[in-house]
């Protein structure tokens, strides 16, 4: 019995004594969750907090991608602006350099000629022009003459009675050729005003070194009217199938200039400081073709009084209207070239205004010659390619100049000392597109017999190119 309850009370206490230690390692492990619990608790907090910065950062980096982008959609919008702008603007030019030797008479009764050899930095032009929009454009064309800044001519008429004063700055000259703007809605529209080129001559169309065979440009033309004319005005131009066609309203000449040796071509009021315009002109052009590129013909006419603008007006009371009219043609295929112009204009009252011209204080003429009431001028060029049989960019050429400013006069009989001839061949040779080399001899010819033929040579390089 004592063994039962001792054997029973061992039981118990071993019941008992497991259970206190369950009741411990219980709480031992509760503790253990609890610190891992918080450790996580912890770990997820910090986590959170991670999350959140980087969240943040990541909003950061969105907002500072989105400046980006807009800093370069900015970027891009400007240089597409500035590509856009440059795009509108256009630069060319063109110029030219040549070397001549003629034989020179001192005045027109000398009958012995003397050969001089020079060399001239003939012309450097700079064009500058800007779409503005579709319609709208501009264009500036600044001419550097003979390697000079020139000379200026203005009229004082309070200084003795009136006088041309003419203030040498150094050789040759700097001229706008060309200050206009246009507006052409349309190909068979458009409206162009400033100081613009008159459609008269063909050497206002075909200026540039290549555009022409000679070494210089036709003297001809030169000869009888200004070249490459451009006056203050306004005009209407357009394109109809081949049609071109040009009306224009212009400030005119003043005669106070006219010579008998170019008869009006000194009356451009380019040398003057303010151009006078109390007499307008008109101009107009009607072409088929384009003479720039290929065969055209086309016909011009100008007409204008150049009285009005005489700065000594009481000197003159008559009308000196002017009329020049022109023909031109131009055959351009393949390997020929063929090209010619026929001028032919009447003045006015010729003998009045050589009469008040001879009496106009300042401007020491001399002895003055008649002016001729009709004149006449005409040119013909014609050229071979030779490219189109043999490996060489060389065009040879044949080309003719006759010129008679005085080829009538009101009174009298006319003079045959300003009668002009010049025929001569010559060779074209391009090296590039952009340059062409030229050399020209040839015969000049007075239709007076007293006075001897003469020879000439001519040297030349121009070049044109377009940005």
């Amino acid at each position: 019995m004592n063994n039962t309850l001792t054997l029973l009370a061992v039981s118990v206490a071993s019941v008992l004594g497991l259970s206190v230690m369950s009741n411990a390692h219980a709480a031992t492990n509760t503790e253990i969750f609890a610190k891992a619990i918080a450790k996580q608790e912890a770990e997820i907090a910090l986590l959170k907090q991670q999350l959140t910065t980087l969240a943040s950062e990541q909003k950061q980096q969105q907002q500072q991608n989105k400046l980006v982008a807009t800093q370069v959609d900015t970027v891009v919008q400007k240089t597409a602006e500035a590509h856009d702008r440059f795009s509108r603007f256009s630069v060319n030019s063109y110029g030219s350099a040549v070397y001549t030797s003629d034989e020179y008479f001192d005045n027109v009764q000398d009958t012995s000629a003397e050969r001089r050899n020079r060399t001239d930095l003939e012309r450097i032009v700079t064009e500058f022009g800007y779409q503005f929009t579709d319609d709208w454009s501009m264009e500036v064309e600044i001419e550097y003459e003979h390697g000079g800044t020139g000379s200026a001519l203005e009229y004082d008429g309070f200084d003795e009675f009136g006088e041309f004063e003419s203030e040498v700055e150094a050789g040759g000259e700097v001229v706008v050729e060309k200050a206009e703007i246009r507006y052409r809605p349309s190909k068979a529209f458009g409206v162009k005003f400033g100081n613009i080129h008159l459609p008269i001559g063909l050497s206002s169309i075909l200026h540039k070194p290549s555009q022409y065979l000679t070494v210089q440009r036709h003297k001809s033309e030169a000869a009888m009217m200004p070249t490459v004319w451009n006056e203050n005005g306004i005009g209407v131009y357009g394109e109809m199938s081949d049609f071109h066609y040009q009306a224009q309203v212009i400030s005119g000449l003043n005669s106070e200039y006219f010579r008998t040796y170019d008869w009006v071509a000194s009356g451009h009021q380019k040398r003057f400081e303010e151009v006078n315009t109390d007499d307008l002109a008109f101009a107009g052009r009607l072409d088929y073709g384009n003479f720039k590129t290929g065969s055209a013909i086309g016909v011009a006419y100008y007409y204008g009084n150049t009285s009005g603008n005489r700065h000594k007006s009481n000197k003159l009371d008559v009308d000196g209207a002017l009329r020049i009219m022109s023909v031109a043609g131009a055959f351009v295929e393949g390997p020929w070239i063929l090209r010619g112009q026929y001028l032919y204009g009447t003045l006015d009252n010729a003998d009045a205004i050589t009469l008040a011209n001879k009496t106009t204080p300042g401007l020491r003429p001399g002895n003055f010659a008649q002016l001729g009431s009709e004149s006449q001028s005409f040119f013909v060029e014609a050229g071979v390619k030779l490219d189109e049989w043999f490996d060489i960019p060389m065009t040879v050429f044949a080309n003719i100049d006759y010129s008679n400013p005085l080829m009538a006069v009101e009174t009298g009989t006319a003079t045959q000392r300003y009668e002009n001839t010049w025929s001569s061949v010559g060779i074209n040779y391009s090296p590039i597109p952009e340059v062409v080399i030229k050399a020209e001899g040839g015969l000049h010819q007075v239709a007076v017999a007293s006075i001897p033929d003469t020879n000439f040579f001519a040297l030349g390089v121009g070049y044109q190119f377009s940005l």
